[in-house]
């Protein structure tokens, strides 16, 4: 696997799962009927945000991730970041890879820490993976997200100092 920058002829491969993660509702806070066009815009960041791709030797795209500053000014020193993992190209370390590679990132550009705002509490693999590489729960919101099939259920800020 091979993790690098996005560019504009990956969007065909993202969009397909992006789309299918977002309208399931079950693990992002976007709006579940997401076009395309908005989609593109908040996923493939300008500097000095940055969105990757991991791929295969063949090209075939697995997952994507786009990391960022989680605010500007005097909180500019906080990175965040967001992941997609292809559903069918699960379970085979795409997401820790992705990851690792944010963590890295981060600490090259210089930030100090990485802090995920919204970790839905009912997407348990997603948070054991942060939890292994190092994020803790600071906080939960209480039924902060409202997941279709288990209801209010809460939201998770997950840090991880660098």
């Amino acid at each position: 696997m091979q993790i690098r920058a996005a560019s504009e002829a990956d969007w065909p491969s993202i969009w397909p799962f992006l789309r299918e993660i977002v309208r399931a509702g079950e693990t992002y806070t976007y709006e579940r009927d997401l076009s395309e066009e908005d989609a593109r815009s908040m996923w493939m960041l300008p500097s000095p945000g940055r969105t990757v791709v991991a791929v295969e030797e063949d090209g075939t795209v697995l997952g994507t991730a786009k990391m960022n500053p989680n605010h500007m000014g005097g909180a500019s020193h906080i990175a965040s970041a967001s992941f997609m993992v292809d559903a069918a190209h699960g379970g085979r370390g795409t997401g820790r890879a992705l990851g690792e590679h944010v963590i890295d990132w981060a600490r090259e550009q210089g930030y100090r820490a990485i802090q995920f705002n919204a970790v839905v509490e009912t997407n348990s693999r997603a948070v054991a993976l942060w939890q292994s590489l190092g994020f803790e729960i600071m906080t939960t919101l209480p039924e902060g997200f409202r997941h279709p099939t288990q209801g209010f259920v809460g939201l998770h800020i997950m840090y991880r100092r660098l």
